[in-house]
């Protein structure tokens, strides 16, 4: 198809077969005869581990009880890879190094946008011929110069340079139904099961995905229906199977499981072998969903143990009594490979939808039993609790020491800690140890900061300077990426963000594209922007921690209660003394708050 413009020829090319070309690595292809290994929640026992006191503050923990003394099959559990994509560049140089920096590129690698590639107008997937019409619209093709590029419509579909960048939400949702002979893209599968969740509910999705699947196969005959939909059901279940493996969570929804019930029967009538691959499918399911379950009792039993307030977090004359970070571990480097455990394991189990839901409208049926009961992006705020948790045992290690020359000692510890963690990858524990260090109540301590060598900590500071929207901090991540997608070892693949600004990063992405447009079209350009920053986040959730565990590390890191912030201010008093009449005031204040707190409980 020719069409003339301006006196110009301007010859319309179809939309490619593969719309999302380069931009994703395929999922993993979908096969009757794919057997996973089943998830299993690394926290190991079938119910919550319940430490008792003793075991939480003196130590030790019975092998049978340790969620973390068992290796974790985090393959197993994971979505399938979504290779990264670059994002905007920026460009830093600086001379400061720690040890070895390796996260500084011998080239920056150029990544404008691209959208050179995209959803193709589903009427043309059969047919190269530039007249066939799209099935959402009788036969209508639409195409014009847009700055330097071509737009066109097919039907409700717009494209610009064959990337779809709008479309109606009905055109959508027909484009993810497979037929006989169309099956989606797997990267439009993603981005539209990712983000549809903004316009409507998962189980409305699945709903009329599944309706429209089955009408389009009926003729009025009813063998001619039954031979349609036999061979139309491997492909049903293969997007099924899709969603099921990348986003699990959905299915706590009781109404979805029902939906996947009723599907699976009317898949037994039309097609065996599809009927054997969806109950293959649904066992996945169930056992990924009870090992999500088995996560979330333990985390809550492991955080209930760490609020035990023991005496020796009471006053400072008891504080001997306490075991400090040193006496349980004195090498950095085994320190920053635990933490990096830790890291991994929480990250495993963030389901990429918890960042789209963050932003979804509250649903009407939020009091509904099953999956309402459960927040939504519960996991996404256990391991923001996480980041917290361990900058407040940082500055909590290092206020206690009743001695200068000990917590000097402790935050040169940390220093080292949080460079290895650096050198490893693990930026979200360096930056969670750079901020317990920075709490008001370790930074005021003077005297004790005058007996460390802070040249070390000036240098990790520098690279996660929030200044220019942490410029440095991005160039050390597309470092590490870089590094990881070479990576001949396990331990150079490990890539783990500084989480909340990745979500800060979709936030803003969020906040500042329209959802919609003013034609009541959804922004397809926005959703790709999102699945782009989320596709990265799945590839470095499934890298497998290399390191050996040490369960009475870990055990120690996720159970030692900490101070909380007006005890932190306290204890900073006790150990360096108020220098104005501002912080002598503010002692007084705190010792009776506290007081009142003890005689209270």
């Amino acid at each position: 198809m020719v069409r003339k413009v301006s006196g110009t020829a301007l010859e319309v090319n179809m939309p490619p077969t593969t719309p999302y070309a380069g931009k994703f690595s395929s999922c993993s292809v979908y096969n009757n005869n794919n057997h996973h290994p089943q998830p299993q929640s690394p926290y190991h026992s079938n119910t919550a581990p319940k430490p008792s006191r003793e075991h939480v503050h003196n130590g030790v923990y019975p092998p049978a009880e340790n969620p973390y003394d068992v290796p974790q099959p985090h393959h197993s559990y994971r979505s399938s890879s979504l290779s990264s994509v670059t994002s905007k560049e920026h460009h830093y140089s600086s001379s400061c190094v720690v040890s070895e920096n390796p996260y500084s590129p011998q080239h920056q690698p150029h990544s404008p946008r691209q959208h050179s590639t995209s959803c193709p107008g589903r009427a043309h997937r059969h047919s190269s011929n530039a007249e066939h019409s799209c099935r959402n619209n009788s036969g209508s093709t639409k195409s014009r110069l847009y700055g330097q590029g071509i737009t066109a419509s097919y039907g409700e579909m717009c494209y610009h340079d064959n990337s779809l960048v709008s479309a109606s939400l009905e055109a959508l949702i027909q484009h993810l139904v497979p037929t006989v002979d169309y099956y989606p893209d797997r990267s439009y599968v993603f981005t539209f099961l990712l983000s549809s969740r903004l316009f409507l509910h998962p189980y409305e999705l699945m709903t009329r995905v599944c309706h429209l699947c089955v009408e389009q196969q009926r003729s009025g005959d009813v063998l001619l229906d039954k031979i349609r939909f036999r061979e139309v059901a491997p492909k049903l279940v293969q997007l099924l199977t899709e969603w099921t493996e990348t986003f699990p969570y959905d299915f706590r929804d009781e109404r979805m499981m029902r939906c996947l019930k009723d599907m699976t029967q009317h898949v037994a009538r039309g097609d065996e072998y599809s009927w054997r691959a969806m109950q293959q499918m649904t066992q996945r399911l169930i056992k990924r969903l009870s090992a999500l379950g088995q996560y979330e009792e333990a985390v809550a039993a492991l955080n209930a143990a760490a609020e035990e307030r023991p005496t020796s977090l009471k006053n400072k004359q008891a504080a001997v009594q306490r075991n400090d970070i040193l006496s349980v571990c004195d090498d950095a480097f085994i320190l920053a490979q635990q933490l990096t455990h830790i890291e991994l394991d929480r990250l495993s189990f963030i389901g990429p939808e918890e960042f789209i839901q963050t932003f979804a409208l509250k649903d009407p049926m939020e009091n509904h039993k099953g999956f309402f009961r459960k927040r939504k992006t519960s996991n996404l705020e256990a391991y923001i609790s996480w980041f917290n948790r361990l900058s407040f045992l940082v500055a909590t290690e290092i206020c206690m020491p009743a001695k200068k020359k000990q917590r000097a000692r402790i935050i040169e510890f940390f220093i080292d800690v949080a460079q290895e963690c650096f050198n490893i990858g693990n930026f979200n524990s360096l930056m969670a140890i750079i901020t317990g260090m920075n709490m008001n109540p370790v930074s005021r301590l003077k005297k004790t900061w005058s007996k460390v060598n802070t040249d070390k900590f000036e240098i990790l500071e520098h690279q996660m300077d929030p200044s220019s929207n942490f410029s440095n901090y991005r160039t050390a991540l597309r470092g590490a990426t870089q590094r990881s997608e070479t990576a001949h070892s396990s331990q150079e693949k490990i890539v783990i963000p500084f989480f909340s600004l990745l979500i800060k990063d979709i936030y803003f992405l969020n906040e500042g594209c329209a959802s919609r447009l003013p034609n009541g079209h959804i922004n397809f350009e926005k959703l790709w922007e999102l699945a782009k920053q989320v596709s990265e986040f799945l590839v470095w959730r499934q890298v497998i921690c290399p390191f050996d565990r040490d369960r009475r590390v870990l055990q120690y890191l996720v159970t030692t209660p900490v101070l909380t912030e007006d005890e932190l201010h306290l204890a900073s008093f006790e150990s360096e003394g108020p220098e104005n009449n501002m912080e002598k005031d503010s002692r007084r204040s705190l010792r009776s708050s506290l007081l009142h707190r003890e005689n209270r409980s």
